[in-house]
């Protein structure tokens, strides 16, 4: 076989893992997240002052390492023992925090709950969104070596894999923070709303057309059965943001999850009442026309839709102010709850109509999505609320990418700005779109000049992170200097 068929083959035919192991992986990142934040914390009490030393340089390599390097090691030689990590990591973040808060009063916990927390920003969707873009930035190249666990790659047809949930994740990503989860008025007619949003899709676009011909006349492999001949994530995206902004200048912002429920049920039903998803799965006429060649790609819309509907509902429901911590936290626990009920929603589903298909973006995968990502931003919230009570506790208020405590006349604006310039989470929140691209063009990259397949585990290795450090230092530095690169 040529060098393309076989990384074709290589990906092809998948079944995937099992939720725990999905959900056990999304939990790695807020121990990360939490373990960054406990470490300044006590670079603080020992030294009195932050930044860090040379901070330029100490800061990347502090995130790079206590961020990106778990995340990269996690799901390549550490795959194995998971559950290892996890609970080691864990552990040892519980130990830091209690050496952190041992000498706090007893009322401390009581008053820690009735404070007052920054309500202009909501720091753990932020973390949501970077580390969905982070993962996907990781798998999109890992996947293509062997140290790489063929389970956590994107599935043929049926089953979970952790690439699968990358996908709806990213969806749900970007509905959370869109334009109407943010409640910004709308100026003008709805029509002219939706030519507005129709005009701003335009960079999607153009980098789904530019990847299309870039894959077509350089003859890189592709999944042809991920979204079709001609089709791309970049158009999935587009697509799916333009009809998501229709719906919303019609429908009630209250009733978005009804309605999301509706699209995916009724996509659902239309599958199992009519040869739709025969015709998806089991036509291998490509060649016939472009409806049979992107099929994948242009009927699983429906299903990211009503992704993109729950994103909105939950993004409106997160950004809502909130007096205190407690309030904060009865919203984490509502998120959680709402987690645990849709699992097993999907439970029953998956035993009664049929498992969980990214290729279809059935209703078991709407469940699963929205599920996993809830169950992930209230971890990531979690993280948040423990940080905060670290940074109370310590009397430490730089933490960059955590909520700091309301205050009406506080000074360290200046200096939490400059620890802020520092932060590879807020320097990926600044970029996202060019660090997804980054990441693409890096990926076809190093396709294009090493054997993936081949590589020894410690090469292998080497190439990843050396890809996510270069990604890494591109967008740090571009956050450093100011710069935000927009395409519209």
């Amino acid at each position: 076989m040529a060098q393309r068929e076989l990384k074709e083959a290589f990906v092809s035919n998948l079944n995937g893992t099992s939720l725990e192991e999905v959900a056990l992986g999304s939990f790695l990142s807020p121990v990360c997240v939490v373990n960054r934040g406990l470490f300044l914390i006590l670079y603080y009490q020992a030294k009195g002052n932050l930044p860090l030393p040379h901070p330029l340089f100490s800061h990347l390599l502090l995130d790079f390492c206590a961020l990106i390097v778990p995340l990269v090691l996690s799901c390549t030689v550490l795959s194995s023992v998971l559950h290892q990590v996890a609970v080691s990591l864990t552990f040892f973040s519980a130990c830091v925090f209690c050496y952190i808060c041992c000498g706090c009063p007893k009322n401390t916990v009581s008053a820690f709950l009735q404070s007052h927390v920054e309500f202009n920003q909501v720091p753990f969707v932020t973390l949501f969104r970077v580390f969905v873009n982070v993962k996907t930035a990781i798998s999109i190249l890992a996947v293509d070596f062997s140290v790489f666990p063929r389970r956590y790659a994107k599935t043929e047809t049926y089953g979970t894999g952790v690439m699968d949930f990358g996908v709806g994740a990213f969806i749900f990503a970007n509905a959370l923070v869109c334009p109407e989860a943010r409640r910004r008025n709308i100026s003008g007619s709805k029509m002219s709303h939706v030519t507005k949003q129709l005009l701003s899709v335009w960079p999607l676009v153009a980098l789904g057309m530019g990847r299309l011909v870039s894959v077509k006349m350089t003859s890189y492999h592709e999944h042809v059965t991920e979204y079709g001949v001609h089709w791309n994530f970049f158009f999935t995206l587009a697509i799916v943001r333009v009809m998501a902004s229709v719906l919303l200048v019609v429908l009630p912002t209250s009733l978005l999850w009804i309605f999301a429920l509706l699209i995916s049920g009724f996509y659902q039903f239309t599958l199992e009442t009519s040869g739709l998803k025969a015709f998806i799965i089991h036509n291998t006429d490509r060649e016939k026309d472009f409806l049979h060649a992107n099929k994948e790609g242009l009927f699983s819309i429906f299903g990211y839709v009503a992704i993109y509907l729950s994103g909105v509902q939950i993004g409106l429901y997160v950004m809502q102010p909130r007096a205190n911590v407690r309030v904060w936290l009865r919203t984490l626990v509502s998120l959680l709850l709402g987690s645990f009920a849709l699992y097993a929603a999907l439970h029953t589903c998956q035993t009664l109509v049929e498992p969980v298909s990214r290729r279809l973006a059935n209703f078991p995968f709407y469940l699963w999505s929205v599920a996993q990502s809830l169950f992930f931003l209230s971890c990531l919230g979690l993280v948040d609320i423990i940080l905060l009570f670290s940074k109370r506790a310590s009397g430490c208020h730089f933490v960059p990418s955590s909520w700091n405590l309301y205050k009406k006349h506080y000074d360290g604006d200046k200096k939490s700005g400059e620890i802020g310039r520092l932060c590879l989470i807020q320097a990926v929140s600044r970029n996202q779109l060019l660090f997804f691209l980054l990441a693409n063009v890096m990926t076809g990259l190093t396709n294009s000049v090493v054997d993936t397949i081949n590589c020894s585990t410690f090469f292998s290795l080497c190439i990843l992170l050396l890809y996510m450090f270069i990604n890494c230092f591109v967008i740090y530095v571009l956050h450093f200097y100011g710069i935000t690169v927009k395409f519209w």
